[in-house]
């Protein structure tokens, strides 16, 4: 797993909430499986998935993110 500071717990936990899959993600075509899989897995996603996923979900991008700052 990537160590990154941003944490999508939040946007998983909306989806969940939502009842929403990746095969959901995939027949909407909200984003693309590789972007889906960075997000379960902790990688980087670009503004252009956050612009998507913010407009699909109807939110900002702060719903569906945060920073965790490392231990130094």
């Amino acid at each position: 797993m990537v160590s990154v500071p941003i944490s999508y717990e939040k946007l998983i936990k909306i989806f969940d909430e939502r009842g929403i899959t990746s095969y959901t993600i995939k027949k909407n075509n909200v984003i693309g499986q590789a972007s889906l899989k960075k997000i379960r897995e902790g990688g980087h996603i670009d503004t252009r998935t956050i612009e998507s996923l913010c407009r699909y979900l109807n939110c900002q991008p702060g719903d569906l993110m945060e920073y965790v700052p490392e231990n130094e």
